[in-house]
């Protein structure tokens, strides 16, 4: 398969596992809300490197779908909070109003809720006989010293406009964390040794810094139709990024180390890791 055919493969089998997985029986318009957002598209990269990661060690990706869903419903909580009026106030995501802007603060608040619980119901109840292994792994990531962590520095720096410490911080946490999860997750699920859980964790971690310095540079230099949200509020709002800490260029070149970081992390696996070297360095191609 090519990388593409490859990516769609993996993307499509997330899709599959997320229709249908918020409970008939949850009470309108709280289900609405959560499968608004849910199902809204997008390039579904976290499920995709969970299950690439997974593939990596074993041959049937089927009894990582569970985690997949989960970790997008996870994904998606935080892009719902992210966007409401007393944290990013954005009012478009991936093309589509937002969804507070749809369905009011309070239920787009309750949504999001909502979504991180039934991602961690959705785990326990996998019957994966790695699954508490994996469940743990989101918590921390995701958690009061992951991804919370990372977007209360965020908070603090506009504020304070933030120095480079405080930078690396937001960016390992608000952003890596949940990239480097996804890894982890699938190759513990899928059984794999101690040093290619470390090489994984190693290349989710460079893979998210870059992915974050790139999203700095797309804020400064993208298209908002192709983006599907607005650009230029980072400066607006005087957050702190690669950009405002470093300027454009070094923003370039460090977002093209970090890259080359993640891809030689995959070293291990040989061949068997071209997929995921190839996510990386298309992620970079936006902005070069």
């Amino acid at each position: 398969m090519s990388y593409q055919e490859q990516y769609d493969y993996f993307r499509l089998a997330a899709e599959e596992a997320l229709r249908g997985a918020v409970p008939a029986d949850v009470p309108e318009p709280l289900r609405s809300a959560m499968n608004y957002s849910l199902l809204a598209g997008g390039k579904r990269l976290r499920p995709v490197l969970l299950l690439a990661a997974y593939n990596l060690q074993a041959a049937d990706i089927t009894p990582a779908l569970p985690f997949a869903a989960a970790l997008e419903m996870v994904h998606t909580y935080s892009l719902i909070h992210d966007d409401l009026p007393a944290m990013d106030n954005d009012d478009l995501r991936r093309g589509k109003p937002t969804c507070h802007k749809v369905y009011g603060e309070g239920m787009a608040v309750l949504a999001g809720d909502g979504l991180l619980s039934l991602a961690f119901e959705t785990m326990a109840q996998s019957g994966h006989p790695r699954a508490l292994a994996a469940l743990r792994e989101l918590a921390l990531r995701c958690g009061t010293r992951g991804m919370v962590a990372g977007q209360c520095a965020d908070l603090r720096a506009e504020e304070t406009g933030g120095d480079a410490d405080l930078l690396h911080y937001i960016h390992r946490h608000k952003t890596a964390d949940l990239l480097t999860a996804p890894v982890v997750m699938g190759l513990t699920l899928a059984g794999a040794e101690d040093n290619r859980i470390s090489a994984g964790r190693e290349y989710g971690q460079n893979l998210g810094v870059a992915f974050q310095i790139i999203d700095d540079i797309l804020d400064v230099t993208g298209n908002e139709i192709q983006l599907g949200k607005h650009i230029g509020k980072d400066a607006q709002e005087n957050k702190c990024t690669w950009v405002s800490v470093y300027g454009l260029e070094k923003a370039r070149k460090d977002a093209a180390e970090y890259t080359g970081r993640a891809v030689a992390a995959l070293d291990i696996w040989g061949e068997k890791a071209i997929f995921l070297k190839t996510l990386a360095q298309h992620m970079l191609v936006r902005v070069q």
